[in-house]
């Protein structure tokens, strides 16, 4: 970048104008951009997809960063070139309607939480935080 700088204000002013041009030379990347290839990113995506795998800690390893992969996951998924993770693993809402004072069993991870039907649904909440922070 180069500065230049106008003459001094006459009078007693002690500031001077100061002009900067940004020169593109200066602020290109040390590197050029790397292009990876369809079966690298389809690798590195299928890497995360594997049950217990740490997206960013992949990213890391390979010198790109999480969004980057998240966006190649992304794409890929759309266009159905990889599966994401099966739909009856995934976490899901059921709206529950207590017929009498029955029991509930609600499964999460290792644990089994029984409440009666109906428990207050702020209670629950903090019963399920409870659970998932031990």
């Amino acid at each position: 970048m180069s500065v230049s700088m106008s003459a001094p204000m006459p009078d007693d002013r002690s500031f001077h104008v100061l002009e900067a041009i940004p020169n593109r030379l200066e602020v290109a990347p040390d590197r050029p951009r790397r292009r990876w290839s369809t079966q690298a990113k389809t690798a590195l995506i299928e890497e995360i997809l594997k049950p217990g795998a740490n997206a960013s800690a992949i990213a890391r390893k390979v010198g790109i960063a999480p969004a980057q992969l998240f966006g190649w996951r992304r794409t890929a998924m759309q266009a159905g070139v990889v599966q994401g993770e099966p739909q009856e693993r995934r976490l899901g809402f059921v709206e529950v309607t207590p017929t009498s004072a029955s029991i509930m069993e609600i499964v999460v991870a290792d644990v089994v939480v029984r409440v009666a039907a109906d428990v207050d649904q702020n209670h629950l909440v903090r019963i399920l935080r409870a659970v998932r922070q031990a």
